[in-house]
């Protein structure tokens, strides 16, 4: 009789939740201060793997800003695409930016580009382009909206979409800064009616 004990099937490796947890702790520790220790222990892999599956620390970091860049669970996007009418739309993504800005599950505040992948834009190579792509993108994703708002109607044809993405924004990332800095979030959401107003204005003839 083989009484030798069987071998379980390895654990499947769970590379998007990987590096998912190196978004958290660049999120954190920014680009300089995620130690290679930090990462391998919050990804649950040792050295050799994590540069077998994802090369040097640099194109860990790549990877972690397309895989959150192309993330299309971003909460506000999210809220702003789920909610039919437009200016509840609209005020659903402020209203969703003020909780993302002031707490998550990682312990960061904010918006990964805004709140690290920025600050190392000039520094670490290639990561400008990738912060440029990130922003067009989202920029053409609200806009989207805006359009599907302007071909049934709730919006007027001359509906400047694009700009107006790009002034949302902007303004989301005012109000991430604004929150890292832990101004009132009380005064904050006291200014959200104000800022769908500006945003969903009518445009000059």
């Amino acid at each position: 009789m083989n009484s030798a004990k069987k071998v379980g099937r390895p654990k499947k490796f769970d590379r998007d939740a990987a590096l998912m947890s190196a978004v958290n702790v660049f999120w954190l520790k920014g680009y300089d201060g995620a130690s290679m220790t930090d990462l391998t222990e919050a990804m649950g892999v040792n050295p050799p793997s994590l540069y077998a599956e994802f090369g040097d620390k640099l194109n860990l970091y790549r990877l972690a800003i397309d895989r959150y860049a192309s993330n299309d669970a971003c909460s506000p996007l999210v809220a702003f695409e789920s909610e039919p009418d437009i200016e509840k739309a609209v005020r659903a993504f402020m209203n969703e930016v003020l909780v993302y800005a002031t707490r998550h599950d990682s312990g960061a505040k904010g918006c990964f580009l805004s709140s690290s992948v920025a600050t190392s834009a000039g520094s670490v190579e290639g990561v400008q382009e990738l912060l440029k792509k990130a922003i067009e993108a989202t920029d053409r994703r609200l806009a989207k909206r805006f359009d599907a708002a302007k071909a049934d109607g709730s919006l007027a044809k001359n509906f400047p979409s694009l700009e107006r993405a790009r002034l949302m924004f902007d303004l989301r990332q005012g109000l991430v800064f604004r929150a890292r800095a832990c101004c009132s979030i009380k005064s904050m959401k006291s200014d959200v009616d104000k800022r769908v107003k500006m945003i969903l204005s009518e445009p000059d003839s």
